[in-house]
């Protein structure tokens, strides 16, 4: 037997086809978390720089999305007070799922 046909006889294998897949998807779908209720200073904290922040200025906001909290840092394109949310580059963050916005 070659050294390659050899080698090949020790490679991993995958018994139950798809098991890796759906551990990773369960792991994934486990770290998921629900939304925090926020304090209702935190709230009016929150509100006070949504009024504050204009085009052009540059944030940092962690939010909640799709059952995940993310930090998003960049430029505001557009702030939409009435359908409430913020542009920022190509992403679009609610005001309902903000958690902590700071003006850097």
């Amino acid at each position: 037997m070659n050294r390659q046909d050899r080698a090949k006889q020790f490679a991993p294998f995958d018994a139950l086809k798809g098991l890796r897949e759906a551990l990773r998807e369960k792991e994934i779908e486990h770290e998921r978390k629900q939304k925090k209720e926020l304090s209702e200073e935190a709230a009016q904290e929150i509100q006070s720089v949504l009024l504050k922040i204009k085009k052009g200025d540059k944030v940092k906001i962690s939010c909640y999305e799709s059952g995940y909290y993310i930090k998003v840092e960049g430029q505001i394109n557009k702030i939409n007070y009435v359908y409430r949310y913020i542009i920022i580059g190509e992403g679009k963050v609610f005001f309902d799922d903000i958690y902590e916005i700071k003006i850097v």
